[in-house]
């Protein structure tokens, strides 16, 4: 944990709606543990993507350090499903970022909760660096 951090109330970063493709499922006519981290990973990449400014140089990038996934129940196809990411704990050059996974017409229907830790590093040294700017300004302005 960095030495700075602050453990903030919940903030909400980000909903993103997706669909489930029948790639997405396992054997059993489910939707697979392993696209629950891909359903993770997209909502994620909308959230930085929309963020107003630069979250990623050539020496700040973003990884991920842990996950944390609950599943809930199944995910059958076919499905929509909104994920809702939360900012749980800010540090100085990583956060984490609480998760659900909803059925899109009856939010009561989780499917998944969790978190999973990112930690911004320098590519070129494998070492942390401080949170970019924007990603830090836009949690705190949605906490506000």
């Amino acid at each position: 944990m960095d030495s700075n951090d602050s453990n903030s109330d919940t903030v909400l970063l980000h909903t993103a709606s997706i669909s489930v493709r029948w790639r997405d499922l396992d054997a059993f006519n489910h939707v697979n543990n392993s696209s629950f981290l891909t359903f993770l990973e997209e909502a994620r990449l909308q959230w930085l993507q929309q963020l107003p400014g630069m979250w990623m140089t050539a020496h700040a990038a973003p990884v991920m350090a842990a996950s944390d996934l609950n599943y809930r129940r199944p995910i059958e196809w076919p499905a929509q499903v909104v994920v809702e990411l939360f900012c749980t704990r800010l540090g100085n050059s990583s956060m984490t970022i609480g998760h659900r996974i909803v059925d899109a017409n009856d939010d009561s229907l989780l499917y998944c909760d969790g978190n999973v830790v990112m930690v911004w590093m320098d590519p070129a040294s494998g070492k942390s660096v401080p949170l970019p700017h924007t990603v830090r300004e836009s949690i705190t302005k949605a906490a506000a």
